[in-house]
């Protein structure tokens, strides 16, 4: 089994749809982007070329990031995900150095601390973040997803790196990971790439696909297909 994803560059338009939903449902405090984009504009007026590419990580088959942790925090799964053991990464960021992709961050702070704040923006106007949990009695924050704690920490600890994990938690549970299933334009296609029949097969061996910085070795499982192509609005 190698799961991956194919990304539909014709159909994606950009909304950041999937930034959201990944937020969303895995908790990522402020600053750390799991899945995010390259906006890149080429040429001169007028004529110019703009292009926005989805990025994440790219569960590579020959992980970068796993041959460099000294703890095996970072490891590859039998479905061919490349997944985190939080509780053994000591922080040393080395998987961040290794990854050709820059799609892992680290928690310099600790997440969400911003929760913590008893200062109110407005003096007797408004309540601070802490008072509002305190108010409501909250045992948690009051974003969180719970779900995301069946393979991996709610919230992370400080000095401890993160990325994304296809939602694994969802796909125990037989769901796509969130950003695909909250695309509206159906750009992002998951599936099995060793499975000739799947959907993310069909599309890899139907189009022309180009994949990020294949000089690094690593063989993504990360696919874009076409390109945006501004005839096709009208």
């Amino acid at each position: 089994m190698r799961l991956g994803m194919v990304i539909d560059l014709q159909k994606c338009v950009g909304c950041g749809g999937c930034d959201l939903a990944c937020k969303t449902e895995n908790n990522t405090p402020d600053g750390i982007k799991w899945s995010n984009h390259i906006n890149q504009t080429e040429g001169r007026f007028p004529d110019v070329k703009y292009s926005y590419i989805p990025t994440l990580c790219n569960h590579c088959s020959d992980a970068a990031c796993v041959k460099v942790c000294p703890t095996g925090a970072m490891y590859k799964d039998k479905r061919g995900l490349t997944l985190q053991d939080n509780d053994k990464c000591i922080g040393c960021r080395k998987c961040m150095r290794a990854c050709p992709y820059g799609v892992i961050s680290y928690n310099k702070q600790i997440p969400h601390r911003q929760w913590q704040d008893d200062e109110a923006l407005i003096n007797k106007g408004m309540a601070s973040p802490y008072d509002v949990l305190k108010q409501v009695n909250s045992k948690t924050l009051p974003y969180l997803n719970p779900e995301r704690g069946d393979t991996y920490p709610n919230t992370r600890s400080r000095r401890t790196t993160e990325k994304c994990t296809l939602c694994d938690h969802r796909l125990d549970q037989g769901l796509k990971p969130a950003c695909v299933s909250a695309c509206p334009s159906g750009a992002r296609v998951f599936g099995d790439f060793d499975d000739p029949n799947s959907e993310a097969a069909r599309l890899v061996k139907m189009h022309k696909t180009q994949q990020l910085n294949l000089d690094a070795n690593t063989r993504p499982n990360v696919y874009y297909i076409r390109s945006f192509n501004v005839k096709n609005l009208y």
